[in-house]
């Protein structure tokens, strides 16, 4: 099955219909008659990215779900969808359209891209740039997933010859592994940060992450360093997140990790009006807070949730849970069941 028509641009984030961080679902072909389906997946796509060509690959039909979710200025667009492939030539490219580029998660499935004379295969789990102001292809048999973050090149603030020197050096950047678990994270959650109050900054914190990798994998010393100081803070944040569990998290092994010194990220946390420590110490009780009455955590010791959140001691945990939330977290947990 194939379809050739031309897909309206991509719209602006300000122009998507309903309030800020409104979750959309784009297309459930499970609830559209299949006569319908070409059209819709179509319209569906018009919505969520810029003017390409579209062909099905499946000859059992189509099968997509897809969602667009909106972080202040920049947006999650996650598609599940059975084979196909978006193809944009240079005729696409001069079509009105607003500069954005995407870097994508791929879910499940093997996806194919093409763009800029390099080919590339996407695993599960691998990072994937799109440049969308320049011709590309994509494409994917069978099925597959993919979970894209879209932003503008003005709120990227790089060169396109930086963006583009970026695209096939990902994986090379240190700061790879840190930017695909934070994407993988985000499509995780999507639906219920997206209607957080917090949804337009932590689109801006993306960005920035976004930012700080391609400034990194381009290797341009022009950029990647001012790039790299500007977003410290901000993959700091994203690096404590995602090491709470770990009891030996702390200002050493969080400026070895990010290459500059004990002082400096002092200096940069103070700045911002940020106690290290006492941040770290937050989040953890955050996280064992939502735990503790968790289906899982209402079968487990305290002492397990606790260690889980990365508190070494089961007691030093329940008097910092108490200061903080003015119960114990055995309280927590029996005011929850009741």
């Amino acid at each position: 099955m194939t379809e050739n028509g031309e897909r309206t641009a991509r719209p602006q984030t300000a122009a998507r219909p309903g309030s800020a961080g409104s979750p959309m679902l784009l297309l459930d072909t499970a609830a559209v008659p299949s006569a319908d389906h070409v059209d819709a997946f179509r319209a569906a796509m018009g919505q969520a990215s810029v003017p390409c060509r579209i062909d099905h690959l499946e000859p059992d039909g189509i099968r997509a779900r897809m969602h667009l979710w909106a972080f202040g200025r920049s947006d999650l667009f996650t598609a599940d969808v059975s084979g196909f492939r978006l193809t944009r030539t240079p005729r696409h490219v001069r079509m009105e359209a607003p500069p954005v580029v995407a870097l994508a998660v791929q879910a499940h499935g093997q996806g194919r891209f093409t763009q800029f004379g390099r080919d590339q295969l996407v695993g599960r789990s691998d990072l994937m740039l799109s440049d969308l102001t320049a011709p590309y292809s994509f494409s994917w048999t069978g099925g597959g997933g993919s979970r894209a973050f879209q932003t503008t090149y003005d709120q990227l603030g790089l060169p396109v010859d930086i963006v583009r020197k970026a695209s096939g050096r990902l994986a090379a950047s240190p700061l790879h592994d840190l930017v695909q678990g934070h994407l993988q994270r985000l499509s995780r959650t999507a639906g219920r940060l997206a209607t957080d109050p917090g949804a337009a900054a932590l689109g801006t914190a993306t960005t920035e992450l976004v930012r700080a990798l391609l400034a990194s994998a381009a290797q341009d010393e022009r950029f990647s360093r001012p790039v790299l100081a500007d977003t410290l803070l901000t993959r700091v944040m994203v690096h404590v997140r995602e090491h709470l569990s770990d009891p030996s998290l702390g200002p050493q092994s969080i400026a070895r990790a990010h290459n500059v010194s004990v002082r400096q990220l002092y200096k940069v946390c103070a700045a911002a009006d940020l106690s290290l420590e006492q941040w770290i110490i937050d989040q953890r009780l955050e996280v064992a807070r939502a735990a503790l009455i968790s289906s899982a955590g209402l079968r487990r010791s305290i002492a397990a949730t606790a260690r889980a959140a990365g508190f070494r001691d089961a007691s030093h945990f329940s008097r910092r849970f108490r200061t903080a939330f003015g119960r114990t977290p055995r309280d927590w947990q029996q005011d929850r069941r009741d």
